[in-house]
C-alpha cells in the first residue's frame, strides 16, 4: 500500500477546482438540454440564479435598513457588494416615458469558464444564471418602484473581453 501510495501521490497544490467547474458547468447544461431540453434547462439555469439574487436583496434591505432603493443606487450598491464577481461599466443611460434602458459593458465570474470551454458560448443558456439573479435582486431591491426589469445580453466584445447587455427597467 505505501509504494502504491507513493505512486499516486499528488499534492493538493496541484488541484484546479476553477477547471474542474468548467468541466462540470458545461457538462450539467448539456446532461440537461439532452435529457429535458431547451426550456428545462433555460428555466432551471435561471432559477439557480433565483435563489442568490433573493439572498443578497434580502440581506443588502437589512444592511442599509432600507425596504425599497432607487434604480441607480441599487446598481450602485449591488455593484460594490459583488466585486469578487462582476465588474462592470455603463455605456450609455436612456429614458423613454417607462423604460430606462441602462447599456453595460459587463465582466462576471462566467467569462472564465465559458471562454475555455467549446459548447458554452456567450449571452447563451449558462448565462442565464445571471439573468435570474440580477433580475430577481433588482425586482426585491426596487420593489414597486419598477413593473419589471429585463437583462438582454446584446453581444460579445472579445477586444475588451466583455460582454454587452442591457438593463431594462420598465417604470
Amino acid at each position: 500500500m505505501e509504494e502504491l501510495n507513493k505512486r499516486i501521490f499528488n499534492p493538493i497544490k496541484n488541484i484546479n477546482s476553477l477547471k474542474g467547474f468548467e468541466i462540470i458547468s458545461e457538462a450539467m447544461v448539456y446532461k440537461i438540454l439532452d435529457l429535458f431540453g431547451r426550456n428545462t434547462l433555460l428555466s432551471m439555469l435561471y432559477q439557480i440564479g433565483v435563489g442568490p439574487g433573493e439572498a443578497i436583496s434580502k440581506r443588502l434591505k437589512k444592511k442599509y435598513n432600507k425596504t425599497e432603493f432607487e434604480i441607480i443606487e441599487a446598481l450602485k450598491i449591488l455593484m460594490n457588494e459583488l466585486q469578487e464577481f462582476y465588474s462592470i461599466k455603463i455605456r450609455d443611460i436612456k429614458q423613454s416615458d417607462n423604460i430606462l434602458r441602462i447599456e453595460i459593458e459587463n465582466y462576471c465570474f462566467l467569462r472564465e469558464p465559458i471562454k475555455h470551454r467549446d459548447k458554452l458560448k456567450y449571452g447563451k443558456a449558462f448565462c442565464r444564471v445571471n439573468k435570474g439573479y440580477f433580475e430577481t435582486a433588482f425586482k426585491k431591491m426596487l420593489g414597486d418602484r419598477i413593473k419589471k426589469i429585463e437583462i438582454n445580453f446584446l453581444e460579445n466584445d472579445p477586444q475588451k473581453d466583455v460582454c454587452i447587455e442591457e438593463l431594462n427597467f420598465y417604470l
